[in-house]
C-alpha cells in the first residue's frame, strides 16, 4: 500500500468508528426517552440511523478489506448481497433526510396545522414509500447481475457499465445509472433545497419581526445600559446566523458527502473520462462520511437529545459512586470487626 490508500485507509476506520459510536448514541437516547419516541420526525431519524448502522457494520469494513488486499472481499454471491444492500440503503438513507426537510417545512411554515398534516400515519406512509423506492432500485440491479466488485471504488457496488457488457446492455445501464441518481440523490437535493429554503425565509421573517419589537422597547427604555443594549444588539445578530448555519449545515453536509461520489459515477459512464483510483476511494470514503455525520446534524446536537444523553451519564456516574461508597462502607465495617476481634 501506497502512502495515500494508508491515509485513505485510516480515514475510513475513523468514520467507521465514530459512525458506529454516534449512531449507537442516537438509538440509546430514543429507548432510553419516551419524549423522543412520541414525536413523528424520530421516525425518520430512527429509519436513518438504522440505515447508517447497517452500513457502518456491512459495507465500510468490506471496503475497508477490499482496500487493504486489493481485493474482491468473499465470493461473488457474496458480493452481490452487499451491494444489493449498499443500494438500498443510501437510497433510503438519502430519502429519509428529504422526509426529515419536509417535516420541518410543514412545521415550520403550518405550525397550526402540522398535528394534523403530519401524524404517525402519516410518517409511517412516507417511509413506506422510501423502501418501496430503494428495494426497487437494488433489486432491478441486481436481477441484472448490475451489483459486485468494483475494483475502482475497492467496494461491493454497482458496476461499471464498461466491464463485460454488451452495447445493449451498456445503454441499459447507463440509463438506469442516471435514472438512480437523478431520483434518489438529485430528488433528495431539490426537496432539500426547496424545503429549507423556504423554513429559512419564514425564520428570517419571524427574526425580523423579534428584531422590531425588540428596537422599540430599547427606544423606550432609555435609561437601560448600555451594556444591555448591546447584548439585545448581539442576541438578534446571533439569531439571525443561526436559523442560515443550521440551513447550511442540513445542505451543505448532503452536498458536500455525495456529490463528489455521484459525480464521479456519472463520470464514469463515459469511457473516454480518466478516473483516479485514488479520488475514486476518497469519493467512496466521503459518501460514507454522511453516516457519521449524520447523528450530530439531525440529532445529538439538539437540546433534547444533549439533555438525554448527558442524563443518561449522570445516572451511571451516580450509580458507579453508589456503588463505590457501598464498597468503602463494607470496608471499613470489616476493618471496625477486625479491630474489635
Amino acid at each position: 500500500m501506497d502512502t495515500a490508500e494508508v491515509l485513505v485507509s485510516l480515514l475510513l476506520v475513523a468514520v467507521v468508528v465514530v459512525s458506529l459510536l454516534s449512531n449507537v448514541l442516537v438509538l440509546v437516547c430514543f429507548l432510553y426517552n419516551p419524549e423522543i419516541r412520541k414525536q413523528v420526525p424520530a421516525l425518520f431519524t430512527l429509519n436513518l440511523t438504522f440505515c447508517n448502522l447497517l452500513t457502518t457494520v456491512s459495507n465500510m469494513p468490506l471496503t475497508l478489506v477490499g482496500l487493504v488486499n486489493k481485493a474482491q472481499p468473499g465470493g461473488d454471491g457474496f458480493c452481490r448481497t452487499a451491494g444489493f444492500l449498499e443500494t438500498f440503503l443510501a437510497t433510503n438513507s438519502m430519502l429519509s433526510m428529504a422526509a426529515l426537510s419536509m417535516d420541518r417545512w410543514i412545521a415550520v411554515v403550518f405550525p397550526l396545522s402540522y398535528h394534523s398534516k403530519m401524524r404517525h400515519r402519516d410518517a409511517a406512509l412516507v417511509l413506506g414509500y422510501t423502501w418501496v423506492h430503494s428495494l426497487s432500485f437494488a433489486t432491478v440491479a441486481a436481477g441484472l447481475s448490475w451489483v459486485g466488485y468494483h475494483q475502482l471504488y475497492a467496494s461491493c457496488t454497482l458496476r461499471n457499465a464498461r466491464a463485460g457488457l454488451s452495447p445493449h446492455g451498456r445503454t441499459q445501464f447507463v440509463i438506469f445509472t442516471l435514472s438512480f441518481h437523478s431520483l434518489t440523490f438529485l430528488l433528495s437535493f431539490v426537496v432539500l433545497c426547496v424545503t429549507y429554503l423556504k423554513v429559512l425565509k419564514v425564520a428570517r421573517f419571524h427574526c425580523k419581526r423579534i428584531d422590531v419589537i425588540t428596537m422599540q422597547t430599547l427606544v423606550l427604555l432609555v435609561d437601560i445600559h448600555p451594556s444591555v443594549r448591546q447584548r439585545c444588539l448581539e442576541e438578534q445578530k446571533r439569531r439571525r446566523q443561526r436559523a442560515t448555519r443550521k440551513i447550511s449545515t442540513f445542505i451543505g453536509t448532503f452536498l458536500l458527502c455525495f456529490a463528489p461520489y455521484v459525480i464521479t459515477r456519472i463520470l464514469e459512464l463515459f469511457p473516454t473520462v480518466p478516473i483516479n483510483q485514488h479520488w475514486a476511494v476518497v469519493s467512496k470514503c466521503l459518501a460514507y462520511s454522511k453516516a457519521a455525520c449524520d447523528p450530530f446534524v439531525y440529532s445529538l446536537l439538539r437540546h433534547q437529545y444533549r439533555k438525554t444523553y448527558s442524563d443518561i451519564i449522570n445516572r451511571l456516574l451516580k450509580r458507579s459512586s453508589l456503588n463505590s461508597s457501598g464498597r468503602d462502607r463494607q470496608i471499613r465495617a470489616s476493618s471496625i470487626i477486625q479491630t474489635v476481634e
